[in-house]
């Protein structure tokens, strides 16, 4: 038995945030001479590649798990062929103030919908970004990730989802 699973591209949902500086405390500013300045350049994020899986073929009524990892490798467990020539690895760039620290939030998983009302998820998404994310000094910082996708049988369709990134100066 043979059925295909085509995964589209999986969207990536931007948002980015700066924290707002409270107001600092009168009674304080004067003693410590510290208050907190907005950042001058808010941080802006360009999505360069969707994540995207391209066909899967279930070669079993079992399923499987094909992982895509930041790097661009790929691996396939199960009853699963795959993916595609045309898979692809997200990536993102994140621009900002030069040689500021950033926390980047990716999900831990993505829910995807088919047009017939199917649904898969990516789990253990994954990036390359360094342990503590700093911006360079031309104010960017640029990273990759992937996840694994697990497959059922009976799952055939266009699967699509988004995948929220939210980034902030710390």
């Amino acid at each position: 038995m043979r059925a295909r699973v085509i995964l589209g591209l999986v969207t990536t949902l931007i948002g980015a945030s700066v924290p707002v500086a409270a107001e600092p405390c009168r009674l304080c500013a004067g003693s410590s001479g510290f208050e907190e300045q907005a950042p001058s350049t808010p941080v802006r994020i360009d999505v360069q590649t969707s994540l995207d899986f391209d066909r899967l073929i279930l070669t079993g009524p079992s399923g499987g798990t094909v992982r895509l990892a930041p790097d661009g490798s790929r691996a396939a467990r199960g009853s699963v062929a795959g993916p595609g020539g045309r898979a692809m690895v997200g990536s993102v760039v994140v621009q900002g103030e030069p040689h500021r620290m950033v926390r980047v939030d990716l999900p831990s998983r993505i829910e995807l919908w088919g047009m017939g009302g199917g649904h898969i998820t990516i789990d253990r998404i994954e990036s390359d970004l360094p342990a503590a994310p700093r911006l360079d000094s031309n104010g960017r910082l640029s990273f990759r990730f992937g996840g694994e996708v697990q497959v059922e049988g009976g799952a055939e369709g266009d699967y699509r989802g988004d995948v929220p990134v939210t980034v902030e100066y710390l």
